[in-house]
């Protein structure tokens, strides 16, 4: 049994005196004793090396005892899996140097057994459970198919994903095909997490707030809810789509169990969009972190006033950034602990 449980709690909607708080990427370059470790192994090293993700994800648990976990991971480590290279480039970030363009490139990918290819990552989860020892939930994650695709076809980031977006538009039964690719392995990856002793799952769909609603819901939402149909009987799944407010009723009719908010839409619109029944999650901008403590303290404050203590989860509205200063971020978790003493 989980002996901190609040997380788990906020998810299936119960009462609790206060919500649960973790933050995105808290297992990351903000952390001194994560720069340590990063100035030794290479970013993929980091991540297909069990012992190394397991110590990364406790950093911030030690340091801060957030309500739960995440696996430091990549959400790209999925398109490895599928035959697809993928690099990390310094001052680039992810660089993909062969993107998906044709028909015959998708044909190329394929869809592997997670078991077997992404085993350093079940691997990890154990060994961070060990390390956890059962104090408080650990999170497993993936990228949502639109955002995998995003970058498989772009071949790295990108501020409009136009080259995605437009293979979309000029050769959709392909670029269905590599969704339904993406959707199928993350599917099997995030049961193959939940089976190696994730508690919950989140599908982070950073780049979706790139398409507009109608082509949301064509080359987006369709395949995360996919994911959520099929991992939802297994445990608790957070849709976190960036940008996505508009999706938000559509999300919150589906089996997810909490639904993850942008700093872009405010608290009252966001239990209005989403039907005021689902548990929410986030949404405290992460520049914000860079205010005075007093400031950060007073924000968090209003922040869970305005969501309300239930069925709510504090987290911030995208990942922590890698100047945030650690005060700053252990401030932002202290004032949730103090909520309402």
């Amino acid at each position: 049994m989980i002996k901190n449980d609040l997380f788990l709690r906020a998810l299936n909607g119960e009462t609790v005196n206060r919500p649960p708080v973790w933050m995105m990427r808290q297992a990351g370059r903000y952390l001194p004793e994560f720069m340590a470790l990063r100035d030794k192994y290479d970013f993929f090293t980091r991540c297909q090396t069990p012992e190394l993700a397991a110590e990364i994800t406790v950093q911030p648990i030690r340091r801060f005892a957030p309500d739960a976990a995440i696996l430091f991971s990549d959400i790209l480590v999925v398109p490895q899996a599928m035959g697809i290279e993928v690099l990390m480039k310094e001052s680039v970030g992810p660089f993909l140097p062969n993107p998906i363009r044709t028909q015959a490139d998708v044909d190329r990918v394929f869809v592997p057994d997670a078991t077997e290819s992404l085993g350093y990552v079940l691997e990890g989860i154990k060994q961070t459970k060990v390390l956890l020892q059962d104090e408080i939930p650990l999170i497993g994650f993936a990228g949502s198919p639109w955002t995998i695709f995003c970058y498989a076809v772009e071949g790295r980031g990108s501020k409009s994903f136009d080259q995605a977006k437009g293979f979309c538009f000029t050769n959709p039964a392909a670029a269905h095909e590599l969704l339904q690719k993406i959707t199928d392995t993350t599917i099997d990856y995030l049961k193959a997490k939940v089976a190696a002793g994730v508690n919950a799952v989140q599908v982070f769909d950073s780049w979706g707030g790139m398409l507009s609603p109608t082509d949301y819901q064509e080359f987006s939402w369709q395949y995360i809810n996919q994911i959520v149909e099929a991992l939802a009987p297994l445990t608790k799944v957070i849709v976190f789509g960036k940008g996505c407010w508009f999706a938000l009723q559509e999300m919150g009719r589906s089996k997810a169990s909490a639904l993850g908010v942008d700093w872009t839409c405010s608290p009252r619109n966001a239990r209005y969009l989403s039907g005021g029944a689902i548990t929410l999650q986030g949404n405290f901008d992460p520049s914000r972190l860079l205010s005075p403590i007093p400031t950060i303290k007073a924000m968090v404050k209003q922040m869970i006033d305005e969501f309300g203590k239930d069925k709510y989860i504090v987290n911030l509205g995208h990942g922590i950034l890698p100047n945030i200063p650690i005060e700053h971020a252990g401030a932002f978790i202290e004032a949730v602990k103090e909520y309402g003493n």
